[in-house]
Parts: structure tokens; sequence; C-alpha cells
């Protein structure tokens, strides 16, 4: 069985995620479902349609966790300590044309999110950066092209 690599907070919000799902969405989608069907004609009752569609994203999104929770490796990143970058680093990297400065923590691929600056281990720009230190210059791939950052600070708080 292959396992995934996460964050002791991923695995919780994955968990929360699915007790969610399993107690509150399901049984409301389950409610929904019958008040449609109470609606008579089903063929034309689109709250029904709409209801089943639900109903087969959240049963997807179950099976997915439920597949996904038993096979993470919980990474502990509170004793992981230096300035190479490895799983659970806060990276700050400078890109050298346009001097932007950016933040990413990399974390599991399940709890990877954009928006909130973590960026999954199996992405390009943290496969670019593993085992890298503070002051290395790195070439990461990119649509536009490969593009050159430079690290200037790795840290595991």
């Amino acid at each position: 069985m292959q396992k995934f690599p996460m964050t002791a907070e991923g695995l919780a919000r994955l968990e929360e995620e699915l007790k969610v799902l399993k107690g509150e969405e399901r049984p409301a989608i389950i409610r929904a479902i019958a008040e449609a069907r109470a609606h008579g004609d089903l063929s034309e009752n689109a709250e029904y349609h709409a209801a089943r569609e639900r109903q087969s994203f959240i049963e997807g999104r179950i099976g997915e966790l439920e597949g996904i929770i038993p096979s993470v490796e919980v990474i502990d990143v509170s004793r992981i300590t230096g300035d190479q970058v490895r799983f659970g680093a806060k990276v700050t990297i400078v890109d050298e044309e346009s001097d932007d400065e950016k933040t990413y923590r990399i974390v599991g691929q399940y709890e990877a999110d954009m928006k909130n600056g973590s960026i999954s281990v199996t992405s390009p720009l943290a496969k670019a950066l593993m085992g890298k230190k503070v002051g290395d210059a790195v070439e990461v791939p990119a649509p536009g092209g490969a593009r050159s950052v430079e690290i200037t600070a790795v840290n595991y708080a």
C-alpha cells in the first residue's frame, strides 16, 4: 500500500471533512432527495436531479477520503530543524528576474492549497527546492520556461 506523507494538521483537516460529510452532509442530502421525490414526477424534477448529483459528489468524496486516510504517514515537522529544504519546510524564495518574494510550505499532495501558500511535495517547484539551502539559486520548471529563484529563508516553525 502506498503511503502519503502529510502533516498532522493536514490529517486532522481530512478527518474533520470526513466526519462532516458522513455526519451532516450525507443525512441532509438523503432528506433532500426524499423531499424532492415527494413532489412527484422525477423526470422533470430539477431539485431531485440536483440532490442526486450532490449525493454522488458526497459519496465519491467519502470514498476518496476513506482511501487516503489509512494510507497517510504523518511527518512530525516540529522535530525537523536546519536550513535544508525538506518536507514541512516554509521556504521563502525570490524570483531573480522580477524580485517577487513568495513563501511556500511544502506539504503532502492531499493537503496542498496554493491560496494558503501550501504546495505539494510532488509539485515541480517543491521537487526543485528539496535538498537545497538558503542562498542556493534553483532552476524551476514553469509553463513559460524555466525560472531562476533564490532561496532566502527556510524554517520549520
